[in-house]
């Protein structure tokens, strides 16, 4: 028999953890939400945290309306999982994190008072190396910095800690002759054939280009993102104007695309 809609009555949060609750009854739920796991949803989890800082990119609030309930419905999801296996349910995800805000905010909850933001950042980063400590977790500073991270994400998170205890650059001058030091290993190893070597290499020059952004207070991530876009809009101006000429790139050659692409760069330069 099919399940009875969420009452309309009922806040929408509830509405949202019956229909969760519903997805995943065994007995006639959805097929494809039952079989589903931890494991097997946290990709998507991934994706819907991405789809939300591209709708906060394009500036676009009602997709970022849409976006965050995906990600609440992920929350949702796994909180429904853990609570069939008897470990948590949303309320207590819900509970922790009050319980997590109250405890690093004292300046707001307990009366404490720093002198600037760089003060109260250094108290919120103590906070959280006493919570790491309480919960014997990590032996290294670096121990509870997710290896699940996208790469350039956990390198600036990885330095950063690092940083904390003045295992750093000076200033961004080192960062770039580390770079410009990288740069020319990976090429040594690149005309030698080397392909490991160049792999590893190219592995070290991305890592210092974490780092730079770090010292620039760049997110890398969102840098990428914007380079991406960018490549994207540029190119689809080649594929535009090849195909108003009766071609396309397969039909076309590099000086001819090379020649759009400076076209795309200074229209985009005249929009500005």
């Amino acid at each position: 028999m099919p399940f009875e809609p969420p009452s309309p009555q009922l806040p929408p949060l509830d509405r949202l953890l019956e229909i969760m609750a519903h997805l995943r009854d065994p007995d006639g739920g959805c097929p494809w939400d039952i079989e589903q796991t931890f494991a097997t949803i946290a990709p998507y989890t991934v994706e819907e945290a991405y789809e939300v800082a591209d709708a906060i990119e394009r500036g676009d609030l009602d997709d970022l309306k849409g976006e965050l309930g995906d990600l609440l419905f992920q929350v949702v999801f796994h909180a429904r999982m853990a609570e069939e296996q008897g470990a948590f349910d949303f309320k207590d995800v819900a509970a922790a994190m009050v319980d997590k805000m109250v405890r690093r905010h004292p300046h707001v909850f307990a009366g404490q008072t720093y002198v600037d933001v760089a003060e109260q950042t250094a108290a919120w980063e103590t906070i959280k190396a006493n919570e790491r400590a309480a919960k014997g977790r990590a032996a290294s500073l670096l121990d509870d910095v997710p290896p699940s991270l996208p790469g350039m994400t956990r390198a600036v998170k990885l330095t950063k800690r690092a940083a904390r205890v003045g295992f750093d650059w000076p200033s961004t001058d080192e960062v770039l002759a580390k770079l410009r030091e990288e740069l020319e290993e990976l090429q040594v190893e690149i005309d030698a054939g080397d392909l490991p070597k160049a792999r590893a290499e190219l592995g070290d020059l991305l890592f210092v280009c974490a780092n730079l952004a770090r010292k620039l207070d760049v997110d890398p991530e969102d840098s990428l993102r914007a380079a991406n876009a960018k490549f994207t809009r540029r190119f689809s101006h080649i594929e535009r104007v090849l195909a108003e000429r009766g071609s396309s790139p397969e039909k076309s050659d590099l000086a001819e695309m090379d020649a759009l692409w400076d076209e795309a760069k200074a229209l985009e330069r005249k929009a500005l």
